[in-house]
């Protein structure tokens, strides 16, 4: 079945970062899952299976069929609260310490997608990392898995996706019904993308930091495709550039740049921007962070601020219909292979939320952390972050410095807390360390989760007195 036209899947930002470009030496990918403003995900963690025969599965989104292979590899993810419509698990790291974060929505344009159109039962964001992120064991071999799928079965969407190990970071985009292209991020750079094809030049001669599906070269070639003389740039060939785009997507990528490479003055509107960038400072995890929670702050185009003329030019990279936002951290640990993986998160909009670490290698997750239904509950983790966030917004310029304390103090409690847990963990026996690391991952959440629940308290409270039916009152009456 082919469609021309492709369905529009959430939209989102993304990040990667290369070993040598962070203090550390860890690599990281990241990104925003946005998609509606109340809409709970969880965090769940799937046990090693060995199964006699292959799996059948299919999906619940729009039908797609595969057959996996019987040994599938502990994962954790995020899947929706509930599997009505499609599991979309989005995020997570597996037991062999790879990373996988999908998708990044984009757009194809109606020249490629008419040599080569949509398959409306092809492999779309919702299952990917279900059926590609149990079964690999490198960052390589999942652009190779997804894109053979793919090449297969075929998508009904543009996506961009994010893979990861300890050696290498992987972006790959598919462009059209079963074309797709995968760029190395150079160990001392980072990418930032928002919605649009990003990948520029490709060499299909360095098969070290290009991989494609095969045949791409001569489908462009046969169908006459390329807009350039000279040259394969992906982005021209099957990417958008719309006036949309400028006001959309390019300024989310400025902002990244311009955080991370200050010293270049760029144009937000720029349809150009580079795809990778090199930057002027090694980053650590909370300068990702910090990026994903980041709404132009410092600049006229800021939501929150002062600036009526332009606070509402640009869509900002965190923003209400952030239904949760991670990063992917696979840190340097040559002899501990049960530390390497970080899966931190934020549930609910990053700017209001709190990046909470968690180490993949476990057997469960914390119980608030799977609950949290359609309508407010108190006790799902996703609700909890969610309702601060909402009252924060009630009287967002009273509460400001309140809630950005709240988040400063908790980020650096819980990176003081991961390097405890790790000397504690490195002195056990590997086969200890999944039940003290699952142990480990609750404190955490507990720490956080208190933390925001104290905050509520008092914003609530501060807030009594914000009242429309408030009045100055005679004390001595």
């Amino acid at each position: 079945m082919e469609q021309l036209f492709e369905r529009r899947p959430s939209a989102c930002t993304s990040i990667l970062v290369g070993r040598y470009a962070t203090l550390d030496g860890s690599i990281m990918i990241g990104r925003n899952e946005d998609s509606k403003p109340s809409w709970p995900k969880h965090f769940v963690v799937h046990p090693h299976q060995v199964f006699d025969t292959p799996q059948p599965f299919q999906s619940n989104d729009n039908g797609f069929k595969a057959t996996l292979p019987k040994i599938a590899l502990r994962y954790t993810a995020t899947p929706e609260w509930t599997p009505k419509f499609g599991l979309f698990e989005e995020d997570g790291i597996n037991e062999a310490n790879v990373a996988m974060s999908a998708t990044e929505s984009a757009y194809s344009n109606s020249t490629v997608l008419a040599a080569d159109p949509f398959v409306t039962d092809g492999l779309n964001e919702e299952a990917m990392v279900t059926v590609v992120l149990p079964y690999i064991t490198t960052a390589r071999q999942g652009v190779s898995r997804l894109g053979s799928l793919i090449e297969a079965a075929g998508t009904a969407e543009t996506n961009g996706i994010l893979f990861a190990d300890q050696q290498e970071a992987w972006y790959m985009e598919t462009g059209a019904g079963h074309q797709w292209v995968a760029q190395r991020i150079p160990d001392d750079g980072y990418a930032v993308v928002a919605n649009q094809l990003a990948i520029q030049e490709v060499d299909f001669d360095d098969p070290d930091n290009f991989m494609t599906a095969s045949g791409l070269a001569e489908f462009v070639k046969t169908n006459r495709l390329n807009p350039d003389q000279d040259g394969f740039n992906w982005r021209r060939i099957f990417g958008t550039h719309t006036v949309a785009d400028e006001h959309y997507n390019t300024p989310r990528v400025w902002a990244g740049q311009r955080l991370f490479n200050p010293s270049t003055v760029q144009d937000p509107m720029n349809q150009e921007l580079p795809f990778i960038r090199y930057p002027e400072h090694k980053l650590s995890v909370h300068d990702v962070q910090g990026f994903l929670s980041n709404h132009y702050e410092g600049t006229p185009y800021d939501p929150v601020g002062q600036d009526e003329q332009h606070k509402h030019d640009f869509r900002p990279i965190s923003l209400a219909k952030t239904q949760e936002a991670h990063v992917l951290q696979l840190r340097s640990q040559k002899d501990q292979p049960n530390l390497v993986g970080i899966h931190w998160l934020a549930m609910g909009v990053a700017a209001q939320s709190s990046f909470v670490p968690f180490y993949s290698a476990v057997n469960d997750t914390p119980a608030a952390y799977q609950q949290g239904q359609a309508t407010y509950s108190p006790t799902s983790a996703y609700w909890t972050y969610k309702l601060a966030g909402i009252l924060w917004d009630a009287h967002y310029q009273h509460f400001n410095t309140l809630y950005q304390r709240v988040q400063t103090d908790l980020a650096a409690q819980l990176a003081a807390q991961l390097r405890a847990t790790d000397q504690i963990a490195i002195q056990q026996a590997s086969t200890d360390q999944l039940v003290f690391l699952t142990k480990s991952n609750e404190r955490m959440a507990k720490q956080a989760l208190t933390a925001y629940q104290s905050l509520i308290g008092q914003l609530v409270t501060e807030s009594t007195d914000f009242s429309p039916l408030n009045f100055k009152t005679d004390e001595k009456l």
